[in-house]
């Protein structure tokens, strides 16, 4: 079926291949992508655009003594499958399969397991200092793109590195289309001149005959700027500024063109980057027209580009905050709405199409976009800032800082809180309730269907001071008719009882609520259901009826349980005995692997079958 990828168990066996034999391996690799991808969906636009510089890398270096570390990961689709994953690729993302992302524990050829943004050059420069100081004679090359060189860790490891002038090529993954690519005689022969064996070591020995006095200092000052006027490379002279020699850009789609330049490139020393212009989507025309849509489509017809979408009778909870959003922005001048580069995942798109004057997508910078919103809230306005829980994690300290510790109104939205499903374990958002229910006069809220979304951010948008977190799960909601209910504010840090009971009482949080009441119906008049709302403040009345009534307690979580839910009524049931016995369901104490999100919430015991599992232990059934 396929003639040359079928034979390549290991990147070895393409080594011997001519320049057409990989071009040829290239549009198979695309065909087995899209295949596999129509009916197991993925990331997929990111791996189409990024096949040439994978082979590339693999032709040109011996991996994996020679190391590739990529960002974010979701363009590696091509490595995967070349590195004796060719038959487990189809398994990709689900239950007892390979993960979607490079991870250590599946191949020696994964250098460094990534899942989130800009990581690439740190680590790939830790990478190359390790290999310095054992005195290994490895190569190491970070591929970084889809907007990952945003990222303010990605311009900290380039500050690093080019200071360091560690052993380490960069290749910068350019797929952004209003990038113009510099071609012609002039461009090619630069390019031939900076990546020539004789101009390098020629250039090495003047730099080091000149020393590094004012003389040296004055003439590489001269040549970056002679370089930026030359070829109209901006970037080329800011990344030399870091210490790096740039060259490129080049196109990263013509395997020639992208082995011809890893040849000379590898054969450098010190920090250098390449600029290779690509294609997101390249070699399907419908993805390459619509390379959003395409980043991750879902099902589809390989043949037709037709989308084939499961039909459902619910809104997403991204939908519902969205059209909310826009609800509160009508009625407020000063709402504004700020995301890092997740608008159309969050919802936030229809704001930035109804208000595109109060809409700010800051690009993959978690930490500025909270920051960024706490001078919005000092300044006046009502920020409403969208982040996915995992990548939350990342403006930990800004949250505290900026943003607890001034008191300032932000409103923070946790999408893709809980179990998020196939991308696994470097994407469930497990850890928010935990981490941030430690800080003082933060808000922690979640809602249990999507009228509670809506009231909630009703409430928060009231609320006056310090952060007030709503976190909601991907995917559908409950069928809730929340169009047809009136935006209105909840009382801050009140539940309440859902169904009433003599033996046993559920404390829930989120949408678990819903599976807990499920549970409950196979005992009627038994088992008392409580809806939380709040993490932080917690409703000490509501706790102190459910453990004064109850022989036993079980609270339900979708988040960790170190720290969450079941920490804080453990430290409100020592600060207030009342003989009732407590058990926590929820994430257990471990890194939870890809795969259905049903099938997760099943393996941890948070759907309404490892509830009833849990009530009937209770009663002794």
């Amino acid at each position: 079926m396929y003639e040359l990828l079928d034979k390549i168990n290991i990147p070895a066996d393409i080594k011997g291949f001519t320049t057409e034999q990989l071009r040829d391996l290239c549009a198979e690799l695309r065909r087995y992508i899209l295949e596999v991808c129509s009916r197991n969906p993925g990331h997929l636009a990111s791996s189409l655009g990024a096949v040439e510089l994978i082979v590339g890398v693999h032709y040109v270096f011996d991996t994996p003594s020679d190391k590739l570390v990529f960002d974010v990961g979701h363009q590696a689709y091509a490595h995967k499958i070349l590195t004796g994953r060719r038959e487990a690729f189809a398994t990709m993302r689900s239950k007892d399969g390979i993960s979607g992302f490079p991870n250590r524990d599946e191949s020696p050829y994964d250098a460094f397991g990534v899942g989130h943004s800009s990581t690439s050059i740190s680590a790939a420069l830790g990478l190359a200092e390790a290999a310095r100081m054992q005195k290994l004679q490895e190569k190491v090359v970070a591929l970084i793109g889809d907007g990952a060189m945003t990222g303010g860790l990605a311009l900290e490891g380039l500050n690093n590195a080019g200071a360091s002038r560690a052993d380490l090529l960069v290749i910068l993954n350019d797929n952004n289309q209003s990038i113009d690519s510099n071609t012609g005689a002039l461009h090619r022969y630069l390019l031939n001149v900076t990546t020539s064996r004789s101009y390098n070591r020629v250039k090495d020995r003047i730099w080091n005959l000149l020393g590094n006095n004012a003389l040296r200092r004055f003439i590489q000052r001269w040549v970056r700027a002679f370089k930026s006027w030359l070829v109209g490379k901006p970037g080329g002279a800011l990344f030399e500024s870091l210490g790096f020699r740039y060259f490129g850009p080049i196109d990263g789609n013509d395997i020639a063109e992208v082995v011809r330049t890893l040849r000379k490139l590898r054969d450098l020393s010190g920090p250098r980057i390449l600029h290779a212009l690509t294609i997101k989507g390249k070699g399907y025309p419908t993805a390459e027209a619509d390379p959003v849509t395409w980043h991750a489509p879902g099902h589809f017809d390989p043949e037709t580009g037709e989308r084939i979408h499961a039909p459902h009778m619910r809104d997403r909870y991204q939908d519902v905050f969205g059209e909310v959003l826009c609800e509160l922005a009508e009625a407020d001048p000063n709402v504004v709405g700020v995301t890092p580069a997740m608008a159309t995942g969050c919802g936030m798109n229809r704001l930035a199409v109804r208000y595109p004057d109060r809409f700010f997508d800051v690009g993959i910078e978690e930490e500025h976009a909270v920051t960024f919103s706490a001078g919005l809230a000092a300044g006046g306005m009502k920020p409403f800032c969208n982040i996915y829980s995992a990548f939350s994690q990342r403006a930990y300290d800004q949250i505290i800082h900026d943003v607890a510790l001034q008191r300032l109104p932000v409103v923070l939205c946790f999408d893709r809180a809980g179990l998020v499903g196939e991308d696994g374990a470097t994407h469930n958002g497990i850890f928010d309730l935990a981490a941030y229910r430690s800080i003082p006069d933060a808000i922690v809220s979640a809602p249990r269907d999507e009228i509670q979304l809506k009231q909630l951010m009703y409430t928060a948008w009231q609320h006056a001071t310090g952060p007030f977190i709503i976190r909601y799960p991907r995917g559908m909601g409950e069928g809730a008719p929340w169009k047809d209910t009136p935006g209105a504010a909840l009382p801050v840090g009140r539940g309440e009882c859902l169904l009433e009971g003599s033996d046993v009482a559920i404390l829930a949080l989120g949408p678990v609520v819903n599976r807990a009441l499920e549970a409950a119906a196979d005992w009627p008049g038994r088992v008392s259901v409580y809806d939380l709302r709040f993490l932080k403040p917690l409703d000490g009345q509501l706790l102190a009826d459910a453990a004064g009534r109850h022989r036993h307690l079980i609270t339900v979580e979708d988040g960790c349980l170190a720290g969450g839910l079941y920490g804080a009524v453990s430290e409100w049931l020592a600060a207030h005995p009342a003989g009732a016995t407590l058990e926590g369901l929820g994430i257990p104490d471990r890194f939870i692997a890809q795969a259905s999100q049903s099938q997760q919430q099943a393996e941890c015991g948070i759907d309404a079958d490892g509830i009833r599992k849990s009530l009937k232990k209770v009663f002794g059934e």
